[in-house]
């Protein structure tokens, strides 16, 4: 990797964290050169706007996230196998992230509502991956008949999510990890029972 390019993953690493744990709208210019120790210039040469380095950073932030789901599923071939190993990736989250300040996705897709639509459209796509990923391992679970052929997969990705978020932003609301436990905990009987 060349000294550019160490520089530029450093921007983004240091940046992915800045925006997760303040947000794009309080994190200003002078906390960017703060974090990355860098002048104005420097990170400008790598990145034309702070939008531009927000956006980036947000795919680097969804990256390691789904680098997380992709390390657990390897050696899993049973569908609800695969299910329990993405929801155990979530266990972590709520005291040891993957990148600091929570789920990017969370974190992003709120604070991009209403204020930055090119933000909230990637937190979109990276939300539809998620989705996709799962409704994939519920189809195929059904096809392989380890999965109810009257499961609907949509309805297993929207249950889990909305679930594990849910149980993130309790966790970090009042620091206390036991609301991802027994969301995890929940989640496991129902995928026992239900698919």
């Amino acid at each position: 990797m060349s000294k550019a390019q160490e520089t530029r993953e450093k921007i983004l690493r240091e940046a992915a964290a800045l925006f997760n744990q303040y947000g794009y709208s309080g994190s200003s210019m002078s906390d960017i050169m703060r974090v990355t120790g860098l002048q104005k210039g420097g990170i400008y040469n790598h990145f034309h706007s702070k939008d531009e380095l927000a956006l980036q950073a947000f795919d680097f932030a969804a990256e390691c996230m789904r680098q997380q789901y992709i390390g657990a599923l390897k050696g899993k071939k049973n569908a609800v196998d695969r299910l329990k190993a993405m929801i155990f990736v979530f266990s972590n989250f709520a005291e040891n992230p993957p990148i600091p300040g929570g789920c990017p996705l969370l974190n992003t897709a709120v604070e991009s509502d209403d204020a930055h639509p090119a933000l909230r459209q990637r937190a979109q796509i990276a939300m539809d991956g998620w989705r996709t990923l799962i409704c994939k391992i519920v189809d195929k679970g059904i096809a392989k008949g380890e999965v109810r052929e009257n499961v609907e997969a949509d309805a297993i990705a929207t249950i889990v999510i909305s679930t594990l978020e849910g149980a993130i932003m309790m966790s970090k609301l009042y620091g206390d990890a036991i609301h991802i436990k027994r969301a995890i905990a929940h989640l496991h009987d129902y995928i026992d029972n239900q698919l």
